[in-house]
Protein backbone atom coordinates (compact mmCIF):
# COMPACT_ATOMS: atom_id res chain seq x y z
CA UNK A 1 0.00 0.00 0.00
CA UNK A 2 1.11 3.17 -0.94
CA UNK A 3 0.26 5.34 2.06
CA UNK A 4 2.90 7.75 2.01
CA UNK A 5 1.45 9.21 -1.17
CA UNK A 6 -2.00 9.81 0.31
CA UNK A 7 -1.54 10.96 2.93
CA UNK A 8 -3.52 14.22 2.30
CA UNK A 9 -6.61 12.42 2.22
CA UNK A 10 -8.90 12.49 5.88
CA UNK A 11 -10.51 9.12 5.92
CA UNK A 12 -9.21 5.66 4.85
CA UNK A 13 -12.53 5.32 3.22
CA UNK A 14 -11.13 8.17 1.11
CA UNK A 15 -7.81 6.09 0.59
CA UNK A 16 -9.94 2.84 -0.70
CA UNK A 17 -12.06 4.83 -2.95
CA UNK A 18 -9.49 6.28 -4.80
CA UNK A 19 -7.92 2.84 -4.80
CA UNK A 20 -10.57 0.88 -6.41
CA UNK A 21 -11.57 3.63 -8.87
CA UNK A 22 -11.24 2.39 -12.78
CA UNK A 23 -10.87 6.34 -13.55
CA UNK A 24 -7.41 7.72 -13.04
CA UNK A 25 -7.26 10.35 -10.09
CA UNK A 26 -4.24 12.63 -9.01
CA UNK A 27 -3.71 15.53 -7.26
CA UNK A 28 -0.99 18.68 -7.26
CA UNK A 29 0.37 21.10 -4.75
CA UNK A 30 0.29 24.70 -4.93
CA UNK A 31 3.47 24.43 -6.77
CA UNK A 32 2.12 22.13 -9.80
CA UNK A 33 3.87 19.06 -8.08
CA UNK A 34 1.78 15.77 -8.47
CA UNK A 35 0.81 14.87 -5.00
CA UNK A 36 -1.20 11.64 -4.85
CA UNK A 37 -1.57 8.74 -8.29
CA UNK A 38 -3.95 6.31 -7.45
CA UNK A 39 -3.60 2.67 -9.22
CA UNK A 40 -5.58 3.75 -12.20
CA UNK A 41 -3.39 6.52 -13.36
CA UNK A 42 -0.48 4.05 -13.33
CA UNK A 43 -2.07 1.19 -15.28
CA UNK A 44 -3.47 4.41 -17.98
CA UNK A 45 -0.26 6.31 -17.79
CA UNK A 46 2.24 3.42 -17.33
CA UNK A 47 4.07 5.75 -14.50
CA UNK A 48 3.82 4.24 -11.13
CA UNK A 49 2.89 6.32 -7.79
CA UNK A 50 6.56 6.42 -7.24
CA UNK A 51 7.85 7.82 -10.76
CA UNK A 52 4.74 10.43 -10.70
CA UNK A 53 5.00 11.85 -7.57
CA UNK A 54 7.12 15.30 -6.75
CA UNK A 55 7.20 15.80 -10.72
CA UNK A 56 5.02 18.35 -12.92
CA UNK A 57 1.69 17.30 -14.44
CA UNK A 58 4.07 18.17 -17.81
CA UNK A 59 5.07 14.71 -17.41
CA UNK A 60 1.90 13.64 -18.85
CA UNK A 61 2.20 15.83 -21.85
CA UNK A 62 -1.76 16.38 -22.30
CA UNK A 63 -1.88 17.95 -25.89
CA UNK A 64 -5.68 20.27 -24.63
CA UNK A 65 -5.30 22.49 -21.76
CA UNK A 66 -7.63 25.33 -21.84
CA UNK A 67 -7.17 25.23 -25.63
CA UNK A 68 -3.35 25.08 -25.17
CA UNK A 69 -0.74 22.54 -24.84
CA UNK A 70 0.44 20.81 -21.58
CA UNK A 71 2.09 24.18 -20.23
CA UNK A 72 5.55 23.28 -18.28
CA UNK A 73 4.31 25.35 -14.99
CA UNK A 74 0.74 25.61 -12.44
CA UNK A 75 1.20 29.13 -12.94
CA UNK A 76 0.69 29.45 -16.63
CA UNK A 77 -1.75 26.72 -16.44
CA UNK A 78 -5.59 28.23 -16.81
CA UNK A 79 -6.87 26.02 -14.49
CA UNK A 80 -6.09 29.40 -11.93
CA UNK A 81 -8.08 31.66 -14.06
CA UNK A 82 -11.08 28.96 -14.28
CA UNK A 83 -11.27 27.44 -11.72
CA UNK A 84 -12.30 24.36 -13.11
CA UNK A 85 -11.80 22.02 -16.48
CA UNK A 86 -14.52 20.01 -17.54
CA UNK A 87 -14.94 17.18 -19.21
CA UNK A 88 -12.50 17.44 -22.37
CA UNK A 89 -11.61 14.81 -24.85
CA UNK A 90 -7.61 14.84 -25.59
CA UNK A 91 -4.44 12.57 -25.38
CA UNK A 92 -1.77 11.76 -22.40
CA UNK A 93 1.46 10.75 -23.52
CA UNK A 94 2.22 7.00 -21.85
CA UNK A 95 5.34 6.47 -21.08
CA UNK A 96 6.32 4.17 -24.07
CA UNK A 97 5.69 6.82 -26.19
CA UNK A 98 1.93 6.14 -27.60
CA UNK A 99 -0.99 8.44 -27.40
CA UNK A 100 -3.52 7.43 -24.86
CA UNK A 101 -7.20 9.33 -25.55
CA UNK A 102 -8.77 10.45 -22.26
CA UNK A 103 -11.29 12.66 -21.24
CA UNK A 104 -9.65 15.45 -18.32
CA UNK A 105 -11.32 16.88 -15.73
CA UNK A 106 -9.71 19.28 -13.45
CA UNK A 107 -10.93 21.35 -10.36
CA UNK A 108 -9.02 24.11 -7.92
CA UNK A 109 -8.93 23.87 -4.69
CA UNK A 110 -9.00 25.76 -1.69
CA UNK A 111 -9.41 26.15 2.05
CA UNK A 112 -11.88 27.99 3.65
CA UNK A 113 -9.79 31.30 3.71
CA UNK A 114 -9.72 31.00 -0.70
CA UNK A 115 -6.24 29.94 -0.27
CA UNK A 116 -5.40 27.84 -2.75
CA UNK A 117 -4.92 24.23 -1.80
CA UNK A 118 -4.02 22.60 -5.06
CA UNK A 119 -5.69 20.92 -7.91
CA UNK A 120 -7.63 17.54 -8.20
CA UNK A 121 -7.44 15.72 -11.99
CA UNK A 122 -9.51 12.83 -13.30
CA UNK A 123 -8.45 11.05 -16.43
CA UNK A 124 -10.72 8.52 -18.15
CA UNK A 125 -9.24 5.96 -20.75
CA UNK A 126 -11.20 6.13 -24.01
CA UNK A 127 -9.19 3.43 -25.45
CA UNK A 128 -11.79 0.96 -25.70
CA UNK A 129 -13.95 3.39 -26.78
CA UNK A 130 -11.99 4.62 -29.72
CA UNK A 131 -11.38 1.24 -30.81
CA UNK A 132 -15.68 0.92 -31.05
CA UNK A 133 -15.47 4.06 -32.93
CA UNK A 134 -13.15 2.38 -35.59
CA UNK A 135 -15.32 -0.54 -35.55
CA UNK A 136 -18.27 1.42 -36.29
CA UNK A 137 -16.59 3.43 -39.01
CA UNK A 138 -15.30 0.55 -40.50
CA UNK A 139 -18.67 -0.66 -40.52
CA UNK A 140 -20.09 2.51 -42.33
CA UNK A 141 -17.21 2.33 -44.80
CA UNK A 142 -18.25 -1.03 -46.12
CA UNK A 143 -21.73 0.06 -45.55
CA UNK A 144 -20.73 2.32 -48.25
CA UNK A 145 -19.26 -0.18 -50.18
CA UNK A 146 -22.56 -2.32 -50.01
CA UNK A 147 -24.11 1.13 -50.97
CA UNK A 148 -21.84 1.92 -53.74
CA UNK A 149 -21.60 -0.09 -56.95
CA UNK A 150 -18.74 1.40 -59.28
CA UNK A 151 -19.23 5.39 -58.99
CA UNK A 152 -22.90 4.67 -58.63
CA UNK A 153 -24.65 5.81 -54.80
CA UNK A 154 -27.49 4.45 -53.47
CA UNK A 155 -29.05 2.52 -50.68
CA UNK A 156 -33.13 2.72 -51.73
CA UNK A 157 -34.46 -0.30 -52.70
CA UNK A 158 -34.82 0.62 -56.34
CA UNK A 159 -31.03 1.62 -57.06
CA UNK A 160 -30.50 -2.54 -55.41
CA UNK A 161 -32.21 -3.41 -57.93
CA UNK A 162 -30.28 -1.11 -60.44
CA UNK A 163 -27.02 -2.71 -58.98
CA UNK A 164 -28.50 -6.30 -59.80
CA UNK A 165 -29.25 -5.51 -63.08
CA UNK A 166 -25.88 -4.29 -63.92
CA UNK A 167 -24.20 -7.10 -62.55
CA UNK A 168 -26.52 -9.56 -64.65
CA UNK A 169 -25.86 -7.17 -67.99
CA UNK A 170 -22.18 -7.10 -67.15
CA UNK A 171 -21.94 -11.18 -67.31
CA UNK A 172 -23.08 -11.34 -70.62
CA UNK A 173 -22.48 -8.97 -74.27
CA UNK A 174 -26.15 -8.44 -74.96
CA UNK A 175 -26.79 -4.63 -76.27
CA UNK A 176 -28.22 -2.74 -73.47
CA UNK A 177 -30.77 0.27 -73.90
CA UNK A 178 -29.91 2.28 -70.44
CA UNK A 179 -33.20 4.68 -70.25
CA UNK A 180 -33.40 7.86 -67.40
CA UNK A 181 -33.75 11.39 -67.29
CA UNK A 182 -31.34 13.77 -67.41
CA UNK A 183 -28.89 13.71 -65.18
CA UNK A 184 -29.95 10.14 -63.62
CA UNK A 185 -26.11 8.62 -64.69
CA UNK A 186 -26.66 6.80 -67.15
CA UNK A 187 -22.78 7.30 -68.41
CA UNK A 188 -21.95 6.05 -65.14
CA UNK A 189 -24.06 2.92 -65.28
CA UNK A 190 -22.49 2.37 -69.22
CA UNK A 191 -19.01 2.43 -67.30
CA UNK A 192 -20.32 0.11 -64.83
CA UNK A 193 -21.56 -2.38 -66.87
CA UNK A 194 -18.12 -2.09 -69.20
CA UNK A 195 -15.77 -2.14 -66.03
CA UNK A 196 -17.19 -5.27 -64.67
CA UNK A 197 -17.84 -6.99 -68.19
CA UNK A 198 -15.23 -9.32 -70.26
CA UNK A 199 -14.16 -6.51 -72.21
CA UNK A 200 -13.02 -4.35 -69.04
CA UNK A 201 -9.22 -4.56 -70.01
CA UNK A 202 -10.45 -2.93 -73.73
CA UNK A 203 -11.67 0.66 -74.72
CA UNK A 204 -15.02 2.21 -73.71
CA UNK A 205 -15.86 4.75 -76.41
CA UNK A 206 -18.59 7.21 -75.59
CA UNK A 207 -20.13 9.42 -78.36
CA UNK A 208 -22.58 11.98 -77.99
CA UNK A 209 -25.33 11.28 -80.20
CA UNK A 210 -26.70 14.89 -80.38
CA UNK A 211 -23.73 16.84 -80.58
CA UNK A 212 -22.87 16.41 -84.07
CA UNK A 213 -24.72 17.21 -87.69
CA UNK A 214 -25.94 13.57 -89.47
CA UNK A 215 -22.87 13.74 -91.88
CA UNK A 216 -20.03 14.54 -89.13
CA UNK A 217 -21.55 11.83 -86.76
CA UNK A 218 -21.72 9.22 -89.75
CA UNK A 219 -17.72 10.50 -90.34
CA UNK A 220 -17.44 10.25 -86.46
CA UNK A 221 -18.89 6.49 -85.95
CA UNK A 222 -17.99 4.83 -89.08
CA UNK A 223 -14.81 6.55 -89.82
CA UNK A 224 -13.81 7.73 -93.90
CA UNK A 225 -11.15 7.41 -96.67
CA UNK A 226 -9.26 9.92 -97.87
CA UNK A 227 -11.07 12.08 -100.59
CA UNK A 228 -14.09 11.14 -99.62
CA UNK A 229 -15.62 14.59 -99.07
CA UNK A 230 -14.17 18.02 -98.57
CA UNK A 231 -11.39 18.22 -96.07
CA UNK A 232 -11.36 14.54 -95.99
CA UNK A 233 -7.33 14.65 -96.27
CA UNK A 234 -5.81 11.32 -95.13
CA UNK A 235 -7.94 8.34 -94.03
CA UNK A 236 -9.81 8.43 -90.48
CA UNK A 237 -10.83 5.46 -88.49
CA UNK A 238 -14.39 5.93 -86.57
CA UNK A 239 -15.39 5.02 -82.68
CA UNK A 240 -16.59 1.91 -83.93
CA UNK A 241 -13.32 0.63 -84.84
CA UNK A 242 -11.60 2.57 -81.77
CA UNK A 243 -13.55 0.40 -79.79
CA UNK A 244 -12.53 -2.86 -81.24
CA UNK A 245 -12.74 -5.78 -78.78
CA UNK A 246 -14.36 -2.82 -76.45
CA UNK A 247 -17.40 -1.28 -75.60
CA UNK A 248 -19.12 1.52 -77.78
CA UNK A 249 -21.60 4.04 -75.92
CA UNK A 250 -23.96 5.78 -77.57
CA UNK A 251 -25.81 8.57 -75.51
CA UNK A 252 -28.52 10.47 -76.54
CA UNK A 253 -29.80 7.35 -79.22
CA UNK A 254 -33.09 9.38 -79.59
CA UNK A 255 -31.38 12.36 -81.67
CA UNK A 256 -30.44 10.16 -84.45
CA UNK A 257 -31.35 10.71 -87.72
CA UNK A 258 -32.96 7.80 -89.99
CA UNK A 259 -29.93 7.26 -91.96
CA UNK A 260 -27.94 6.75 -89.28
CA UNK A 261 -30.67 4.64 -88.16
CA UNK A 262 -30.03 2.31 -90.68
CA UNK A 263 -26.13 2.48 -91.06
CA UNK A 264 -26.40 1.28 -86.83
CA UNK A 265 -29.13 -1.00 -87.80
CA UNK A 266 -27.06 -3.04 -90.33
CA UNK A 267 -24.27 -2.53 -87.81
CA UNK A 268 -25.72 -4.51 -85.56
CA UNK A 269 -27.15 -7.20 -87.74
CA UNK A 270 -23.53 -8.17 -89.79
CA UNK A 271 -21.28 -6.88 -87.25
CA UNK A 272 -19.03 -5.08 -89.74
CA UNK A 273 -19.12 -1.45 -91.34
CA UNK A 274 -18.46 0.40 -94.30
CA UNK A 275 -15.80 3.53 -93.78
CA UNK A 276 -17.46 6.74 -95.92
CA UNK A 277 -16.32 6.45 -99.51
CA UNK A 278 -15.11 3.12 -99.71
CA UNK A 279 -17.15 0.00 -100.06
CA UNK A 280 -14.83 -2.41 -98.38
CA UNK A 281 -16.54 -4.42 -94.89
CA UNK A 282 -14.75 -4.70 -92.00
CA UNK A 283 -15.72 -6.72 -89.15
CA UNK A 284 -15.66 -5.43 -85.72
CA UNK A 285 -16.25 -7.17 -82.24
CA UNK A 286 -17.84 -4.81 -80.02
CA UNK A 287 -19.90 -4.20 -77.52
CA UNK A 288 -23.23 -1.83 -78.12
CA UNK A 289 -24.55 0.11 -75.16
CA UNK A 290 -27.55 2.70 -75.67
CA UNK A 291 -29.20 5.24 -73.59
CA UNK A 292 -31.57 8.14 -73.83
CA UNK A 293 -33.98 10.31 -71.50
CA UNK A 294 -36.33 10.38 -74.61
CA UNK A 295 -39.55 7.31 -74.46
CA UNK A 296 -38.06 5.49 -77.45
CA UNK A 297 -41.23 3.42 -77.52
CA UNK A 298 -43.03 6.82 -78.14
CA UNK A 299 -40.83 7.46 -80.82
CA UNK A 300 -41.20 4.12 -82.72
CA UNK A 301 -45.26 4.68 -82.47
CA UNK A 302 -44.67 8.32 -84.17
CA UNK A 303 -42.60 7.12 -86.65
CA UNK A 304 -39.20 9.22 -85.71
CA UNK A 305 -37.37 5.75 -84.63
CA UNK A 306 -37.11 2.59 -87.03
CA UNK A 307 -38.78 -0.32 -84.72
CA UNK A 308 -36.32 -2.91 -85.57
CA UNK A 309 -33.44 -0.98 -84.30
CA UNK A 310 -35.50 -0.34 -81.03
CA UNK A 311 -36.21 -4.35 -80.27
CA UNK A 312 -32.28 -4.41 -81.87
CA UNK A 313 -31.55 -2.04 -79.22
CA UNK A 314 -33.33 -2.56 -76.18
CA UNK A 315 -32.29 -6.75 -75.92
CA UNK A 316 -31.23 -5.86 -72.03
CA UNK A 317 -33.04 -2.51 -70.87
CA UNK A 318 -31.96 -0.75 -67.67
CA UNK A 319 -34.26 1.76 -66.43
CA UNK A 320 -32.64 4.49 -64.06
CA UNK A 321 -35.10 5.84 -61.47
CA UNK A 322 -35.07 9.83 -61.09
CA UNK A 323 -34.28 10.91 -57.77
CA UNK A 324 -37.23 12.12 -56.75
CA UNK A 325 -38.24 8.46 -56.49
CA UNK A 326 -35.28 7.17 -54.28
CA UNK A 327 -34.72 9.87 -51.80
CA UNK A 328 -33.69 7.30 -49.24
CA UNK A 329 -30.48 7.94 -51.54
CA UNK A 330 -30.43 11.84 -51.39
CA UNK A 331 -28.80 12.21 -47.70
CA UNK A 332 -25.87 10.12 -48.57
CA UNK A 333 -25.44 11.73 -51.99
CA UNK A 334 -25.00 14.84 -50.32
CA UNK A 335 -22.38 13.36 -48.04
CA UNK A 336 -20.70 11.80 -50.78
CA UNK A 337 -20.65 15.29 -52.53
CA UNK A 338 -19.82 17.41 -49.60
CA UNK A 339 -16.74 15.08 -49.64
CA UNK A 340 -15.69 15.58 -52.90
CA UNK A 341 -16.25 19.49 -52.62
CA UNK A 342 -14.46 19.60 -49.44
CA UNK A 343 -10.97 17.45 -50.71
CA UNK A 344 -11.99 19.98 -53.97
CA UNK A 345 -11.84 23.71 -52.23
CA UNK A 346 -10.27 22.82 -48.49
CA UNK A 347 -13.57 23.98 -47.25
CA UNK A 348 -14.33 22.32 -43.93
CA UNK A 349 -17.85 22.04 -44.34
CA UNK A 350 -19.23 18.19 -42.40
CA UNK A 351 -22.73 18.49 -43.12
CA UNK A 352 -26.34 20.42 -43.93
CA UNK A 353 -27.80 22.18 -41.14
CA UNK A 354 -31.83 20.17 -40.18
CA UNK A 355 -33.71 22.74 -42.01
CA UNK A 356 -31.49 22.64 -45.05
CA UNK A 357 -31.90 18.89 -44.67
CA UNK A 358 -35.60 19.13 -44.75
CA UNK A 359 -35.60 21.08 -48.32
CA UNK A 360 -33.35 19.20 -49.90
CA UNK A 361 -35.77 15.88 -49.42
CA UNK A 362 -38.70 17.80 -50.62
CA UNK A 363 -37.82 19.49 -53.89
CA UNK A 364 -38.42 17.37 -56.65
CA UNK A 365 -34.96 17.58 -58.15
CA UNK A 366 -35.79 17.76 -61.99
CA UNK A 367 -32.61 17.46 -62.76
CA UNK A 368 -31.91 14.28 -60.79
CA UNK A 369 -28.48 14.02 -59.44
CA UNK A 370 -26.69 16.16 -61.41
CA UNK A 371 -28.50 18.95 -60.43
CA UNK A 372 -28.18 17.78 -56.53
CA UNK A 373 -24.12 18.01 -57.31
CA UNK A 374 -24.09 21.43 -58.60
CA UNK A 375 -26.63 22.81 -55.51
CA UNK A 376 -23.76 21.71 -53.30
CA UNK A 377 -21.25 23.33 -55.14
CA UNK A 378 -22.98 26.07 -55.25
CA UNK A 379 -23.58 25.84 -51.11
CA UNK A 380 -20.32 25.77 -50.61
CA UNK A 381 -19.15 28.87 -52.71
CA UNK A 382 -21.10 30.24 -50.12
CA UNK A 383 -21.32 28.55 -46.57
CA UNK A 384 -18.67 30.20 -44.27
CA UNK A 385 -20.46 27.66 -41.63
CA UNK A 386 -19.14 24.00 -41.03
CA UNK A 387 -22.86 23.12 -41.77
CA UNK A 388 -24.67 24.31 -45.06
CA UNK A 389 -28.19 26.20 -44.33
CA UNK A 390 -30.92 27.27 -46.14
CA UNK A 391 -29.47 30.28 -47.78
CA UNK A 392 -26.17 28.65 -49.08
CA UNK A 393 -28.65 26.83 -51.68
CA UNK A 394 -29.96 27.69 -55.02
CA UNK A 395 -32.67 29.58 -55.10
CA UNK A 396 -35.26 27.73 -56.71
CA UNK A 397 -34.84 25.37 -53.47
CA UNK A 398 -35.14 27.68 -50.88
CA UNK A 399 -38.35 28.92 -52.78
CA UNK A 400 -39.57 25.08 -51.08
CA UNK A 401 -39.30 27.10 -47.77
CA UNK A 402 -42.15 29.23 -48.49
CA UNK A 403 -44.00 26.91 -49.74
CA UNK A 404 -43.72 24.45 -47.12
CA UNK A 405 -44.26 27.47 -44.35
CA UNK A 406 -47.70 28.53 -46.20
CA UNK A 407 -48.73 24.75 -45.80
CA UNK A 408 -47.62 24.42 -42.14
CA UNK A 409 -49.49 27.88 -41.22
CA UNK A 410 -52.69 27.62 -43.35
CA UNK A 411 -53.24 24.02 -44.93
CA UNK A 412 -53.14 22.74 -47.85
CA UNK A 413 -56.11 25.00 -49.58
CA UNK A 414 -54.45 27.84 -47.88
CA UNK A 415 -51.55 27.54 -49.21
CA UNK A 416 -52.67 26.91 -52.82
CA UNK A 417 -54.57 30.71 -51.99
CA UNK A 418 -51.34 32.37 -50.72
CA UNK A 419 -48.96 30.89 -53.80
CA UNK A 420 -51.74 32.43 -56.66
CA UNK A 421 -51.87 35.95 -54.75
CA UNK A 422 -48.25 35.96 -54.79
CA UNK A 423 -47.44 34.66 -58.54
CA UNK A 424 -45.91 36.91 -60.50
CA UNK A 425 -44.29 37.06 -63.98
CA UNK A 426 -41.18 37.19 -63.31
CA UNK A 427 -41.68 34.10 -60.78
CA UNK A 428 -42.78 32.16 -62.79
CA UNK A 429 -40.78 32.28 -66.18
CA UNK A 430 -37.75 31.48 -63.46
CA UNK A 431 -39.95 28.69 -62.37
CA UNK A 432 -40.21 27.43 -66.28
CA UNK A 433 -36.52 27.53 -66.94
CA UNK A 434 -35.71 25.64 -63.62
CA UNK A 435 -38.47 22.87 -64.62
CA UNK A 436 -36.88 22.99 -68.22
CA UNK A 437 -40.37 24.33 -69.43
CA UNK A 438 -42.09 21.21 -68.37
CA UNK A 439 -45.94 22.96 -67.08
CA UNK A 440 -47.19 19.77 -64.95
CA UNK A 441 -43.93 20.43 -62.84
CA UNK A 442 -44.08 23.57 -62.54
CA UNK A 443 -47.72 23.41 -61.52
CA UNK A 444 -46.43 20.56 -58.56
CA UNK A 445 -43.67 23.22 -57.45
CA UNK A 446 -46.08 26.27 -57.21
CA UNK A 447 -48.99 24.10 -55.84
CA UNK A 448 -51.92 24.73 -58.68
CA UNK A 449 -53.28 23.22 -61.37
CA UNK A 450 -51.36 22.72 -64.71
CA UNK A 451 -54.64 24.95 -66.29
CA UNK A 452 -53.86 27.35 -64.47
CA UNK A 453 -49.99 27.64 -64.71
CA UNK A 454 -51.40 28.15 -68.82
CA UNK A 455 -53.78 31.04 -68.04
CA UNK A 456 -50.96 32.49 -66.16
CA UNK A 457 -48.70 32.15 -69.14
CA UNK A 458 -51.33 33.21 -71.66
CA UNK A 459 -52.09 36.48 -69.21
CA UNK A 460 -48.70 37.66 -69.50
CA UNK A 461 -47.66 36.41 -73.07
CA UNK A 462 -45.54 34.17 -72.19
CA UNK A 463 -44.48 31.52 -75.02
CA UNK A 464 -46.00 28.18 -74.46
CA UNK A 465 -41.98 26.64 -75.47
CA UNK A 466 -38.33 27.75 -73.77
CA UNK A 467 -37.11 30.82 -76.20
Amino acid sequence: MQSHIFDGFNSEFEFLLLESMADGVFTLDEKGKITSWNPAMASITGYSAEEAVGKSCALLNFNRCFNKSCPAGIIECGIYEHGRFDGKECFLKHKNGQDVPVIKSARLLKDKTGGVKGVVETVTNLTDLHKARREVEEANRRMGEFYRFDNIIGKSNTMQRVFSTIKAAASSDATILIQGESGTGKELVASAVHENSSRADMPLITVNSSALSESLLESELFGHVKGAFTGAIRDRIGRFEEAEGGTLFLDEIGELSPFIQVKLLRILQERELERVGESKKRKIDIRVITATNRNLYSLVENGQFREDLYYRLKVFPINIPPLRERKKDISILISHFIKLQKNKTGKQIIGVTHQAMRLLMDYNWPGNIRELENAIEHAFVLCENEHIDIFDLPVEIRRMEYQLDSTKLHGTNESTRTTRKKMTREFLVETLEASNWNKAEVARRVGVSRAAIWKYMKKWNIPIAKP
